[in-house]
């Protein structure tokens, strides 16, 4: 006997994955089965997607979809990963990541990092720069790459590829001509 369906305000998460794991057991009934419980799917998903649409054209029409909706939508987990999913996201890549930066800038600064947006291509790669950082500190820059990381997946998992380059080297510090000669016999420069 198969487990029951989510109830009604159930674990949204749990309910994605639900879907994952069907539509991998449906592979056991063979090619046809796998692929007619795809397009299942995919069709029950272009529906609730065209229904999201025209909701948001509805509330636009009667006036009622203003800024502090649009936040409300944008700031609702559930709701904005449906819209992400439709291409109904009211806010474009860039904003959507640069505020997952600002949020996650009080953990990177409390490590002495920050980090810095350099670019979004057209091929949907984001680019960033590590900043800061101080030894001694109890996370490595590769765990305060991944909080990055996964920061920006979270806003804008339409994202192809995260690119992350650590802070422009430092010059190499010069060597004062004094203490050079001061290791050859202790003499001093020339005069």
């Amino acid at each position: 006997m198969s487990p029951a369906p989510p109830a009604a305000g159930a674990d949204w998460r749990a309910a994605g994955d639900r879907i994952e794991a069907l539509l991998a057991a449906s592979a056991g009934g063979g090619r046809v089965a796998h692929e007619r419980a795809e397009e299942l799917v995919r069709i029950v998903a272009d529906l609730y997607g065209a229904g999201l649409e025209r909701l948001l054209e509805i509330v636009h029409e009667h006036g009622h979809l203003t800024g502090d909706v649009l936040d409300a939508l944008a700031g609702d987990d559930l709701v904005a990963s449906l819209l992400l999913v439709h291409g109904l996201h009211p806010y474009p890549v860039r904003s959507r990541i640069e505020q997952a930066l600002a949020g996650l800038r009080p953990y990177l600064g409390a490590h002495g990092g920050d980090v810095e947006l350099l670019g979004i291509g057209d091929d949907g790669v984001v680019r960033l720069r590590m900043l800061g950082g101080r030894d001694g500190c109890g996370s490595s820059p590769d765990t305060l790459k991944l909080a990055v990381e996964a920061a920006i997946e979270a806003a804008a998992p339409e994202v192809t590829a995260i690119e992350v380059t650590g802070p422009a080297a430092a010059p190499a510090p010069l060597i004062p001509v004094e203490s050079l000669f001061s290791r050859v016999g202790g003499s001093t420069v020339p005069k």
